[in-house]
């Protein structure tokens, strides 16, 4: 009898440890729909982000804002799952010491991600949001210079990484 109590014990905490794990991996899952290609042209010059998968907790994505022949902007992003948390860390370079930038996921629905760091000068929320399987607009907001200050991009997905 004791032989068989111990072995159901250890089959449920094995079970239960692959569920652990399971649920673990969930938070990053919301946020396939970013997967592929996506890109705007603006009056101020063309924008884009490739992302890409490269585990099951790890997202990489490149943001490039470019005019003409001049790259305006380049971030480096990796959206990271650790433990039940969901990170952003957007790298710019020549900004803070080409160190990473962490946002933490604050809010999550099928369609919309939105990642926060108060501390941050600016932005302190970034947001995206799926409109349909083909667009979606990304945000960034908080304060910059003492005021509230917003930036939205409307973004389709390049019809080459579907």
């Amino acid at each position: 009898m004791f032989q068989k109590i111990t072995l159901l014990l250890l089959l449920l905490a094995i079970v239960s440890c692959k569920n652990s794990e399971a649920t673990e991996k969930d938070q990053i899952k919301t946020a396939n729909w970013l997967l592929g290609k996506w890109s705007t042209k603006t009056a101020d010059g063309d924008l884009s982000e490739n992302w890409k998968q490269l585990n099951d907790s790890t997202f990489q994505a490149e943001s490039f804002f470019i005019k003409g022949k001049d790259t305006l902007h380049f971030e480096s992003i990796i959206l990271q799952q650790k433990g039940e948390d969901l990170f952003y860390n957007a790298t710019v370079k020549g900004q803070n010491e080409n160190k990473a930038v962490a946002f933490k996921l604050t809010t999550k629905t099928q369609k919309q991600l939105v990642f926060e760091n108060p501390k941050h000068d600016y932005p302190q929320k970034i947001t995206y949001t799926l409109i349909n399987k083909d667009s979606l607009v990304t945000s960034i907001s908080g304060v910059q210079l003492g005021k509230p200050s917003s930036e939205k991009f409307g973004m389709k997905k390049d019809s080459i990484a579907k």
